[in-house]
């Protein structure tokens, strides 16, 4: 008989719920830039995006929110594809501002994370830290701090103290320049990353002020309430200052971006990937390179490339969203843009494949080959000074030197088809929209402009005419008119 359930069990408690702030309003007046700051890049994307792809992993996109301010509209057009959802603070008065401008958004949640959209070296493990402390320390607030080298600029954090030893608890922060005697050797600074219960956090921000130089709310003050209020504010300290450091000189839009790729190159090499003279390699933050490749010197790899195992890159190559088989050897100075390459080809020296190529398995594109919106097939080869564009073309073709498929009649794209087998002569001239049947020859230097069936030989060029004599005779009646 089933046991009865009973009426008077524990519900299980639910877990708390986190929205995950990201401050991205402001305008970035020290990087003299019309652009917004957090479309400025490192490792290849903005900082925003960078910030998100760490939220992300701690919570779903639902629940991250985007607020935005100067330029709203190209910060929204260019993470719209991430999924999270944006903002409008449509006055910049500050980091409290922006947090009461989120206000209906926010406070459904049991909890909130500020994050800053100009601070791109968090790690996704370092948010999960901060929310784990702050839901297991009972916090009305808990912001994370920093012991960097440098700590010039920044506010101080001081921590209560109970007997003689530190405890989490803040106790006041300092900004910068009020800081006085021996306040000036204290090292932990405030990151601008923060933890908030909800409740408390928009019961005492409206009696945020603006008593200070800029006129404006600053999120930073909220702490000072909340403690006269007799709530818990709690500090945390990063592992790593470096995650906390934001970006507002060019300068540092360098340092960050050669400290990310660095990161980034050490991370692939840790995993199985040879990286000669990583300092001279941009690899971007989102690209992916399976083990035993090489890479070698001045190597670019951009966007989201992904590169298969036991490929060799060499050196001069610049690689662009670029899916990459495993054993494809990259020759030096090749230019690769929206493409795929398939197992065992070989590219370059100096070729390019532009957007829509599609290499097949064990095909070769040689010296000074330029592609376009082309799939070359399995074993098919294009070695020397030829232009593909809008072809399909089958296995085991051999493109001679030279060739051109005449793709665009000054209106349209037309498409060449070349099917299994096809010898293609050098320097031929493919007039599209054409197709050259299966096994089919076509001569050296000829001008096709119908259609081959298959196994048949192409000629059209103009039949050689030899006039014996002619240049001799040429010669002697040049020199007879100089006389």
């Amino acid at each position: 008989m089933p046991k009865p359930t009973s009426t008077s069990a524990k519900t299980k408690k639910k877990p708390a719920t986190f929205a995950v702030a990201i401050l991205a309003a402001g305008k970035g007046t020290r990087l003299k830039s019309s652009r917004p700051k957090v479309l400025h890049e490192i490792g290849g994307k903005p900082l925003l995006a960078h910030v998100v792809a760490a939220a992300v992993e701690v919570v779903p996109p639902s629940s991250i929110f985007a607020i935005v301010g100067h330029e709203s509209e190209r910060v929204c057009e260019a993470l719209r594809s991430t999924g999270i959802s944006f903002i409008l603070q449509s006055e910049q008065l500050g980091t409290g501002h922006a947090v009461m401008t989120a206000r209906a958004a926010l406070q459904g949640f049991d909890n909130v994370l500020v994050l800053s959209g100009d601070v791109p070296l968090i790690k996704a493990e370092t948010i999960a830290r901060v929310r784990d402390f702050h839901v297991a320390s009972h916090a009305a607030m808990t912001m994370l701090t920093a012991e960097p080298d440098d700590p010039t600029g920044y506010g101080r954090v001081f921590r209560k103290i109970v007997r003689g030893k530190e405890t989490d608890e803040v106790d006041r922060i300092v900004e910068q320049k009020a800081l006085r005697g021996k306040e000036l050797q204290q090292r932990e600074i405030n990151s601008g990353i923060y933890a908030f219960a909800a409740k408390p956090l928009y019961a005492h921000i409206g009696k945020l002020g603006t008593d200070n130089a800029h006129r404006e709310y600053y999120l930073t003050d909220i702490a000072v309430l909340l403690r006269k209020a007799g709530e818990k504010v709690l500090a945390l300290r990063a592992d790593d200052s470096n995650e906390v450091l934001g970006i507002n000189t060019r300068m540092e839009l360098a340092q960050l971006d050669a400290q990310l790729r660095n990161q980034k190159a050490g991370e692939l090499m840790l995993a199985g990937t040879t990286i000669f003279r990583p300092e001279t390699c941009d690899i971007d933050a989102d690209v992916e390179i399976g083990t035993d490749t090489v890479i070698e010197p001045f190597v670019q790899l951009i966007g989201k490339t992904r590169i298969g195992a036991d490929c060799r890159i060499r050196s001069y190559s610049i690689i662009t969203n670029c899916e990459i088989g495993n054993n494809v050897l990259i020759r030096p100075g090749c230019i690769l843009e929206d493409s795929v390459v398939r197992k065992g080809a070989q590219i370059g020296p100096y070729s390019h494949l532009r957007p829509g190529s599609d290499i097949g398995e064990g095909a070769h594109v040689g010296n000074f080959v330029e592609t376009k919106k082309t799939r070359l097939g399995k074993g098919s080869k294009a070695n020397h000074l030829t232009y593909l564009g809008d072809a399909e073309i089958g296995e085991g073709v051999n493109v001679g030197a030279g060739t051109i498929t005449c793709n665009y009649d000054g209106v349209n794209k037309n498409v060449t088809v070349i099917e299994d087998g096809v010898f293609v002569g050098s320097d031929s001239t493919l007039v599209a929209p054409i197709r050259i049947g299966r096994g089919a020859y076509i001569g050296a230097s000829s001008c096709i402009t119908e259609d081959v069936p298959a196994d048949a030989l192409a000629l059209a060029r103009g039949r050689q005419v030899v006039k014996a004599g002619w240049a001799e005779q040429r010669r002697t009646k040049a020199r007879a008119q100089v006389k």
